[in-house]
């Protein structure tokens, strides 16, 4: 059986003011396309699949025509959770109608997902948490214990938590009790969850900029331990870089966002994870490399035409750019940078500083006008550096308003 897991698409997610709607567009459909070349039987989206509680209605369009397409018109079974960027309502609303198309919405801990049997495949059981899909084409079953994000608050009520035990005692029970009852080794095993798991004793993995770090209350962290062995394989979302914390033949795998939503992942790749796993077997788990979405630099220089040689040779990029100068940038100087490439997501000058230059505390004279006091404490913050034109002009019309 054939397994493409994926995570942490953010789908209506902006860079500033920066739309990545037709990137994402790109991206969907070459996940659509993996899942038809390596004709994979089941496709797990394991949380983060919006942005926001409140999409956009772009966002949500491509992701019901997305995940229509990967169920390949209800022939292959879709999973995706609910992660801590998604409102489980939301997830869970359009549940009747997506059944008809074979995709399953989780969005809330301990869900017990309603029966229903397709042309292709059925769920045969289902329990809080817990979930067993009989495929046509195979003579065993996938059974899938399903945990979406859970905040403080989801968490005391559908798992039963209590403060003063570690998050991660209470999943390894809660987990266990699930595969002891249901995971046996007739079937194929997996664990699909949305929340910052690690190995223990190894270094941290990192969150990305920008992405809410996952805290429950004041309970420990999760470490991959806590997985019941039965488990083959386990599809984590949260994190945007791949990383695998398990083992070869047990892998607990972030299979990474698919495009680069900040300037911290500048220089990653991005994957989706296809598994083939049979009952009572160690996986096999190729990641693929996605094509789509522009690349993310970080770009430094001393000197314009430099930079706006660089821009023009990679037009296919987003870019923040900091530009080091004697002076700070005029208005000119800008619509130059800008004009040479619509990708330019944050320019950043920076002044030299002078270090042969020495500066002592002075008193203020307050008798002094206003505009030799600003002069003055300009260049007291700005290495000597005394501010252009263009400022001063802003503070005349400052002063006249």
């Amino acid at each position: 059986m054939k397994i493409l897991h994926t995570a942490d698409w953010h789908l209506g997610k902006r860079l500033d003011s920066f739309s990545r709607l037709e990137e994402q567009i790109d991206v969907m459909n070459e996940i659509v396309a993996i899942a038809d070349e390596q004709k994979v039987d089941v496709v797990l989206v394991a949380g983060d699949l919006f942005d926001n509680f409140n999409p956009s209605v772009e966002a949500v369009e491509l992701f019901y025509k997305t995940l229509k397409k990967l169920s390949n018109n209800g022939k292959r079974p879709v999973i995706a959770i609910a992660g801590n960027h998604d409102s489980p309502s939301l997830i869970d609303a359009p549940d009747p109608l997506a059944r008809e198309c074979g995709i399953i919405f989780i969005g809330y801990p301990q869900a017990k997902i309603q029966k229903f049997d397709l042309n292709d495949f059925k769920i045969t059981k289902s329990e809080e948490g817990f979930l067993e899909l009989k495929l046509s084409d195979f003579d065993y079953s996938i059974r899938v214990i399903h945990t979406p994000y859970a905040n403080e608050i989801r968490l005391k009520q559908y798992l039963g938590e209590n403060k003063e035990e570690a998050l991660n005692e209470v999943l390894a029970n809660h987990w266990k009790k699930i595969a002891d009852e249901f995971c046996d080794e007739k079937g194929v095993n997996i664990l699909t969850t949305h929340l910052y798991m690690n190995k223990r004793g190894a270094a941290l993995l990192e969150e990305p900029e920008g992405e809410k770090p996952i805290k429950i209350g004041n309970a420990d962290m999760v470490y991959s331990e806590a997985i019941p062995t039965q488990i083959q394989y386990t599809a984590l979302g949260h994190l945007h870089a791949f990383a695998n914390i398990g083992t070869e033949e047990k892998p607990v795998v972030y299979s990474s966002s698919p495009l680069c939503y900040s300037f911290s992942e500048a220089g990653q790749t991005k994957y989706v994870s296809v598994i083939e796993a049979f009952p009572n077997q160690g996986v096999s788990f190729n990641k693929i490399e996605l094509q789509s979405g522009r690349k993310m630099v970080r770009k430094s220089f001393d000197n314009i035409d430099e930079s706006i040689v660089w821009l023009e040779e990679n037009p296919n990029t987003l870019v923040e750019l900091t530009i080091e100068s004697d002076s700070f940038l005029k208005a000119e100087e800008r619509k130059r940078i800008y004009q040479s490439h619509d990708g330019i997501i944050y320019l950043i000058p920076k002044v030299k500083n002078n270090e042969n230059q020495n500066f002592t505390t002075q008193e203020i004279d307050i008798s002094k006008d206003l505009e030799t006091l600003f002069i003055d404490y300009f260049k007291s913050k700005n290495a000597n550096q005394e501010p252009n034109e263009e400022l001063m002009k802003i503070l005349q019309e400052i002063k006249q308003a």
